[in-house]
């Protein structure tokens, strides 16, 4: 049977167009590079700080919180072919300054990059 088809033949006919607010909006990967930031304006006039480039990551160590350099991605969950590509998302394991972290946020997102230590 054709997609958007009766069983008949006859056509579905939309109700109505998507509005603006219910498209997708652009993916922005962060990548490990030089730090790069951007605003963008959302619905009701708010702002929100998007990251789209890194070197920096704040690192959980025994409850405490550090700032250090991220030197390389080394796997991602999603695709290990984001990872060749140094792309930094919610579950990725980076080499930092401080060993093994597990980023637990999404940088894309919150415009910053945290991560908890893993223990090996």
């Amino acid at each position: 049977m054709d997609l958007g088809r009766k069983v008949t033949g006859g056509k579905y006919h939309a109700r109505r167009k998507s509005r603006l607010h219910e498209k997708k909006g652009q993916e922005r990967p962060v990548i490990l590079g030089e730090e790069k930031r951007k605003e963008l304006r959302t619905q009701g006039g708010q702002i929100k700080h998007i990251l789209l480039r890194t070197n920096t990551a704040n690192v959980s160590v025994n409850g405490k919180i550090r700032k250090a350099e991220i030197t390389n991605v080394e796997e991602t969950p999603q695709n290990k072919f984001l990872a060749r590509q140094n792309r930094l998302m919610k579950g990725a394991i980076i080499l930092t300054s401080a060993g093994k972290a597990k980023i637990t946020n999404r940088p894309s997102q919150e415009g910053h990059v945290n991560a908890v230590l893993i223990k090996e």
